[in-house]
């Protein structure tokens, strides 16, 4: 019994110390991994609110869906890409 109970401690300490190991590794690329996922949903945003900014997007049909998901994020969006007021006619967040 003293032998399981040992077994299933080292295993929750050694599955522990991976996931420091993997945090400590992980560490400085934190920040790289964070700005390439926000680019990533920068260019979604984008893809998905161009037909209604005036851009072609060959894609429309698909994204038009995804406005009304993506709308709270809107305006944080609008405003990282440089634009202090909203560029949609129709819809004013700010």
């Amino acid at each position: 019994m003293k032998a399981v109970t040992l077994l299933g401690n080292f295993k929750r300490w050694y599955r522990r110390a991976g996931e420091l190991g993997a945090e400590y590794y992980n560490a400085p690329y934190r920040s790289a991994i964070a700005r390439a996922r926000r680019d990533e949903d920068d260019l979604f945003m984008l893809m998905v609110f161009s037909e209604t900014m005036g851009i072609p997007n060959p894609a429309s049909w698909y994204t038009l869906e995804l406005q009304p998901l993506l709308m709270e994020r809107f305006h944080d969006w609008h405003q990282r890409m440089g634009m202090p007021h909203s560029p949609l006619d129709n819809f004013r967040c700010c």
